[in-house]
């Protein structure tokens, strides 16, 4: 197993969402693969729901150009 920890990199608009940059959640995988590239980042957006109530993936910003990813 897995942890991560990701991060937003920057200030974002859009649908009605504002993400501001340093929001993090940490997430738990089963592989050592890249949690925002696999299954379509489904538990990065579960996670930013659960925490923050937001649908980073509505706001555009479910990707590796927002997103930091670091393995702790």
């Amino acid at each position: 197993m897995a942890r991560f920890r990701i991060t937003t990199k920057h200030v974002k608009n859009s649908n009605g969402i504002r993400i501001e940059p340093g929001m993090t959640v940490e997430v738990v995988t089963q592989s050592m693969s890249n949690p925002v590239t696999t299954n379509g980042g489904q538990i990065v957006a579960d996670a930013f729901y659960r925490i923050y109530g937001i649908d980073i993936e509505k706001a555009g910003c479910l990707n590796m150009v927002e997103l930091e990813v670091e393995q702790i």
